[in-house]
């Protein structure tokens, strides 16, 4: 029994729980502490929907959403009323039984594999530390629970959210895997928490007694907020970083100890598991008005019975059979009406919703297996995510397209950069190896010599160093340069300080994880290779009267005063703090002993570099690092404190580390602040979109000649980043910054509030890096190419002819995506070029309505989509940057911009963010009332990806994030073309004509019983035995339709993609009442040809039946046949086994059955029928009767018109008009 204080504090830890978490040692001691860590879920995982006991009722309760299923199931019960009944209850339970069966051991199977897989994670085995034994034991990972101590060893998977507390790292880092949650392989570095007194020495969780106080679990990856309080009372704010999340792998790191803060279904990886996608597809949509018109024609049919029936018992005058008197013909009336109801029940099809399910299943296997969409090199295929909407595929108007990674390959070579303003064009990057000028490499290699270095970057990176850049660089080697001869040359001290400056940045500024294939990162950290003596270097700053670091200790290189004696004081300073140790040469330089500690050295290196490899989170940040290696400024090591960088000239230095301020999509920028190894300054580097870094690099304070040099600096490089972006390559700016110690000061306080802060944390860190990341000194700039993917020009070629507009939203610059447009035949050079590019509202609304005005007149939509795609007629492209799109995206503008739009063949979003990408999607998609398909492979596309009715991710450079939020997921863009004009165009054919199909044979058999009324007073009764009639549609005539909605083939795979303007197939809501019409006609040749043929004679009724099921059964079944473009031996397989179950079924039904249909006797009514010549006289000429206007349709008309198609398909009336 609990007490009343006990419940009180259960009652209070409940609502703490609402607010925040609280999480200590489970060991712990404090009562009120440990019964709020039991409140915490536990770490037993179950991703199953049912469980034994609720199986059945939940199930039932999810069929039950269906409308169909809960109009057969009123229809079963209804049959049990006396006094509707139309034929045996049990019969009419058959078809609502099955059917639900059927979706119940789809599901229980699907959930069984969702439970073996609970199962085989839940007893995985960890280390778990016991309280009692004092030592860690094996445990089940159900087992855990928060606050528990979880120790790991290198490659095991992490079994819980856990902070990390110890590293078997020095530096106090670990490395993870993170592919179970992004799909990235790259490593990710993560810290020990900070402030823990337990650093260096062997972790024991008996000592630990701090408390960890965090933001309650969310499924945010990037985000973690809270901070731990130490028993001194100190607290230490947490982050990301400091965070091992459930599914990652240990890597590189021997072992780990951390203790759960989240368990189980509160792991952030549980959290984002929502399982397969589930969209509803708009030819499922539409569907659901069919059977709406089903539903009414039913009605009608009944009403017309009722009535029927009522007027028939009211004119009945002197009946020669039994009549119920006493019932009122109203009455009577309204009793025939759910009779009917019950009688022509098969009109709504039951089985079309399970037909479908398993039709998408087989399409889906021969998409997944289509060797046109596997991927070789990548050894990847084609990921079918989202299971019911395959045919939206072949319905697409607009397709939306990122470029990097999407359209390009996402593998960045490094192809120019300008520093100090002045370019280097790197012309020999971007070639094959094989055909670089052997004097280049030569002299290379040569350079790599000087520096002690061998760096076979080259061939890794595609990086061939630019001559004039290294001959300047040399300076910093060469044994005898004075000031005089620099500054009589072209290259002066203040540039070398920039071009040092520049490659330090290329090589720090990022989160590059530098590993190696047999040691681990900590262990490749601990070979130091010797620097350069003191007086070495003291020797190379004394050359020039400006040194070339000297740059860093001023807002801005021009304000440089410093003596090289102030220097090399300072530098005598540094190594008194005791953060570099220089080693001092003997005396005699000569000496032997010297030159072989100096072949050590340069073996030592030497062997460093080849075994030295590094993990980028980006393509991006690995072309930079790898243009700072191929000029010998090489990143060795990183931990969480400091940076071991190789510079040329001067050997290794450590570099302290004291702040990352990492890239986000708000600043478009990211920052290290470090403290120089050679002044001891602190300083800030920073790498960003030029839009950006040009904005915050100002022009500094002082002299006169000083502001002249940096304005020059300035307009130089933006002249080559305009250069570099009508290239088509992706800049970046480099740029650094000194700040003040006081400052520095300020600054670091705010940062550190910011780090510790739960609440509005994100927007306080934001808010300080904005504050230090001002007043910037502009280095230069990169620019990178991004290869084209290939056939990309081909597959938008074909798309546009298929009658697909093509957007592209990307994030670069405006001239960068030109020039892939161009590149990729998305731009030609007759299309006229219209840009918005606006510096407020109003001038954006004014230039959105002039073009509207331009555009008028000039060609119509459908004419500028067909025409111009086509090449024949020039079209207008659109092209609008972040700004501008941002204000047309607001509700005065919308309008304009829709109308703009659609006058053009293509439109380009510049400078876009993620959230303006999805908002453009969102607007086409509900404004326009068409079907968008949106196609990425980054986390920025997500968003676009989500919102668009198909969204397909790309498995490219960046990760998994897009293919995990995707519908489908592919491994090039040029598979797109197969996936839509083909696969899409089949799935959709097919399922369109099975639907159709479907409706015409419930259409055409329930007319039969529905002319039959006429000629029995309308009371209801049918012609056969009501086995045939159930089985009729639930087995005799349902497997031929799938196997025709699975491998029918309307037009050959090489036609659709020679002849894209086949791809735009159009269901035509006529189609549906054309096929009802031919059900009609169908239903009355069938049903009066055996009626005037037994005319006159004393057949009972069940012999009347007998040829019109069995001509109704063999007209569905040719019916299909003359539909069918594809004709294999599985389809004649499966018809011949339809129609040989009709008949095995009715003749053994007529022989054994005496009593299984009463009050019928069906005894010998079927042998009678089939021996008797008449029989199939009449089924012969019912069929042809039937069957040939529909056969004189679909194969004459061919004949006359090749490009004609299936009836319900249409292609697009401008292109070819298909409808025969």
């Amino acid at each position: 029994m609990y007490s009343f204080e006990r419940l009180f504090r259960l009652h209070s830890g409940k609502e703490h729980l609402r607010k925040k978490r609280i999480v200590v040692p489970h060991s712990t001691e404090d009562e009120e502490l440990s019964e709020l860590l039991k409140l915490y879920k536990g770490n037993k995982i179950r991703t199953t929907k049912y469980s034994l006991l609720s199986f059945l009722p939940k199930n039932l309760f999810e069929q039950l959403h269906r409308f169909a299923n809960v109009y057969f199931i009123f229809l079963a019960a209804l049959n049990f009323v006396p006094v509707v009944e139309a034929f045996q209850p049990e019969i009419s339970l058959i078809p609502i039984i099955l059917v639900l069966s059927v979706t119940a051991v789809k599901d229980i199977w699907e959930d069984y594999c969702r439970f073996k897989v609970d199962h085989l994670i839940n007893r995985l085995l960890c280390h778990v530390y016991c309280s009692t034994q004092k030592t860690y034991v094996d445990k089940c990972w159900m087992d855990v629970r928060v606050g528990d101590f979880v120790r790991l060893s290198c490659n095991e998977i992490i079994p819980a959210d856990m902070l990390l507390l110890y590293s078997s790292d020095p530096r106090g880092v670990c490395y993870i895997e993170t592919a179970n949650l992004d799909g990235e392989t790259n490593l990710k570095q993560r810290e020990v928490v900070s402030g823990l007194p337990l650093q260096g020495v062997e972790f024991t969780p008996e000592s630990f007694c701090s408390r960890i106080e965090c933001e309650n679990p969310k499924n945010d990856l990037s985000r973690f907020r809270g901070y731990i309080e130490h028993s001194s009372g100190v607290r230490i704010g947490l982050q990301s970083s400091n965070l091992l999340l459930r599914s990652c792998t240990i890597r590189n790191t021997e072992t780990v100890i951390g203790i759960v803060v989240y368990a189980g279904h509160e792991t952030k990886a549980m959290m984002n598991n929502s399982g397969p996608r589930y969209k509803r597809s708009q030819l499922e949509k539409r569907l659901n008005m069919d059977i709406l018109w089903c539903v009414v024609l039913l009605i009608i049919m009944c009403l017309s019975a009722a009535i029927g029936h009522g007027l028939w018992l009211k004119n009945l005058n002197d009946p020669v059979f039994q009549v119920d008197d006493e019932t009122s013909p109203a009455l009577a009336g309204f009793y025939v009406f759910w009779t009917m109801i019950i009688v022509l029940q098969v009109l709504i099809p039951i089985s079309l919703y399970v037909s479908i399910e398993v039709v998408k299943l087989g399409q889906i296997y021969f998409i997944h297996n289509d060797l046109a969409l596997y991927n070789e090199q990548l050894d990847s295929r084609i990921q079918c995510r989202a299971l019911n909407i395959t045919e939206d595929l072949g319905q697409i108007q607009y397709l939306f397209s990122d470029k990097t990674g999407t359209l390009t390959e996402n593998k960045m070579v490094f192809r120019r950069c300008s520093i100090y303003g002045v370019e280097y064009p790197h012309e020999e990057n971007g070639k094959n190896q094989y055909y670089c000028s052997y004097a280049l490499k030569f002299m290379y290699l040569c350079w790599c010599h000087i520096f002690n270095i061998l760096n076979n970057s080259v061939i890794r990176s595609e990086v061939v160093p630019d001559p004039q850049l290294v001959r300047k660089l040399k300076l910093l080697c060469s044994p005898v340069v004075h000031l005089s001869d620099c500054s009589s040359g072209n290259t002066s001290t203040l540039e070398l300080s920039y071009i040092t400056d520049f490659f330090l940045a290329l090589a720090i500024c990022n989160t590059v994880v530098v590993s190696s294939p047999s040691q681990s990162p900590h262990e490749a950290s601990e070979i130091r290779t010797p620097l350069k003596s003191l007086e070495e270097i003291k020797q190379m700053f004394q050359r020039f009267s400006f040194a070339p670091f000297s740059a860093l200790t001023s807002h801005s290189p021009p304000q440089i005063k410093d003596s090289p004696q102030s220097r090399a004081s300072r530098l005598f300073t540094r190594e008194e703090t005791g953060s570099l140790t220089f080693s001092t040469p003997p005396k005699n330089s000569t000496d032997r002993s010297d030159t072989g500690q100096e072949s050590k050295r340069e073996a030592g290196v030497e062997n460093l570099n080849r075994e030295m490899d590094s993990d980028a989170e980006s393509p991006d940040e690995a072309a930079l690092v790898h243009a700072a290696q191929a000029y010998c400024c090489t990143l060795r090591c990183r931990t969480a404190e400091s940076l071991l960088v190789d510079l040329p000239g001067l050997g290794s230095l450590a570099v302290p580390l004291l702040h990352i301020l990492p890239f986000d999509s708000n600043r478009k920028r990211m920052s290290v602040v470090v403290r120089h190894p050679l002044t001891g300054q602190v300083v800030v580097y920073t790498k960003g979109a030029d839009s950006v870094i040009m904005d915050l690099a100002e022009t500094p304070k002082g002299a006169e000649h000083a502001q002249e040099i940096y304005s020059h600096i300035r307009e130089q490089t933006q002249k080559h980043l305009d250069s570099y972006a009508r290239e088509g390559l992706r800049t970046l700016c480099i740029a650094k910054k000194v700040p003040l110690l006081e400052e520095y000061d300020v600054w670091l306080k705010d940062q550190l509030l910011a780090e510790s802060s739960i609440e509005n944390r994100e927007e306080l860190l934001l808010a300080s890096a904005e504050r230090l990341e001002t007043n910037l000194t502009l280095l230069g700039t990169t620019g990178i190419v991004d290869r084209l993917q290939e056939e990309v020009p081909e597959t938008i070629e074909t798309l546009q002819r298929a009658g697909i507009k093509v957007w592209v939203l990307t994030g670069d610059k405006q001239e960068t995506a030109i020039n892939i447009a161009y590149a990729c035949k998305l731009l030609h050079a007759n299309d006229q070029l219209l840009t918005a590019n606006c510096g407020s509202k109003v001038s954006g609304c004014t230039i959105l309505k002039l073009e509207v005005q331009c555009g008028e007149g000039s060609m119509t939509d459908l004419t500028a989509r067909v025409e111009s795609s086509l090449g024949s007629v020039a079209g207008f492209i659109l092209v609008i940057d972040g700004r501008t799109l941002n204000w047309a995206l607001q509700e005065e503008l919308k309008s304009n911009f829709l109308e703009l739009t659609c006058r053009c063949k293509a439109v380009i979003c510049c400078r876009s963010t993620p959230l303006q990408k999805s908002q453009v999607v969102q607007l086409i998609r509900d404004q326009l009332g068409v079907m968008t398909l949106a196609v990425g492979d980054g986390a920025n596309d997500v968003s676009m990806i989500q919102v668009a009715d198909v969204g397909i991710g790309i498995s490219g450079q960046e990760g998994m994030q897009a293919v995990m939020s995707s519908d489908f997921a592919i491994s090039r863009f040029k598979h797109l073309s197969k996936l839509l004009l083909v696969h899409g165009h089949w799935c959709y054919s097919r399922l369109a004509n099975m639907i159709l199909y479907f409706i015409y044979k419930n259409v055409m058999y329930v007319n039969l019983l529905f002319w039959y009324q006429f000629f029995c007073g309308f009371s209801g009764s049918v012609m056969t035995n009501s086995w045939v009639l159930i089985f009729f549609n639930l087995i005799f005539t349902s497997i031929p339709p799938l196997i025709y909605g699975i491998l029918d083939q309307d037009t050959p795979a090489d036609t659709l993609m020679e002849q894209p303007e086949l791809y735009q197939a159009v269901y035509v809501p006529n189609m549906f009442w054309i096929t009802v019409l031919d059900a009609f006609y169908q239903s009355l040749v069938c049903f009066f040809v055996p009626y005037f043929a037994f005319a006159g004679s004393d057949v009972g009724e069940l012999s009347f039946g007998s040829p019109i099921n069995t001509s109704a059964l063999l007209i569905i079944l040719l019916h299909q046949v003359i539909e069918s473009k594809t004709l294999t031996w599985i389809h004649i397989l499966v018809l011949v086994l339809s129609g040989s179950s009709y008949f095995g079924f009715v003749l053994l039904f007529s022989v054994l059955c005496v009593t299984c249909s009463p009050p019928t006797n069906p005894l010998g009514v079927e042998t009678l029928q089939m021996s008797q010549p008449l029989f199939y006289i009449i089924c012969i000429l019912t069929i042809v009767m039937a069957l040939l206007p529909r056969y004189t349709q679909t194969h004459i008309l061919a004949y006359s018109d090749p490009n004609s198609h299936t009836y319900n398909v249409q292609t697009n009336p401008s292109v070819a008009e298909v409808v025969s």
